[in-house]
């Protein structure tokens, strides 16, 4: 018997970025607990337990870092930085949303797209 899905089990945040993403071309792909959006194979933005994943880039990570709601990434106990975490409460209004998206695509429109390679055979010394 297949399980079903009820909207109560879907993260209204997946759908708001969803939205707010609007006509770019984007993937969506499970990581860090919940959903992270790719922009050309790059992590750009994402939902997580703790609110909104989003990724800033290093030179702007301490000024990102500083704004309301806003917290480093941890992960296994280290910083990573050029990624932070915004409180539920950052992200209250579209607007809101719409400056942190804003913030990741300044950084990840960057970065040169990821091409996805065959498997590599190691070279042995």
């Amino acid at each position: 018997m297949a399980k079903s899905v009820t909207k109560s089990s879907i993260d209204p945040m997946v759908e708001r970025l969803r939205a707010a993403l609007g006509s770019r071309a984007f993937t969506e792909q499970k990581m860090f607990g919940g959903t992270c959006f790719m922009l050309n194979g790059n992590m750009l933005i994402g939902t997580s337990k703790r609110g909104l994943l989003v990724r800033v880039g290093k030179d702007a990570h301490a000024a990102a870092a500083a704004r309301p709601h806003a917290s480093p990434m941890e992960m296994g106990g280290r910083l990573m930085e050029g990624y932070l975490h915004v409180a539920p409460e950052g992200t209250a209004s579209e607007a809101a949303l719409a400056d942190w998206l804003d913030l990741a695509l300044a950084f990840v429109e960057t970065l040169p797209p990821k091409v996805k390679s065959a498997k590599v055979a190691k070279k042995r010394a």
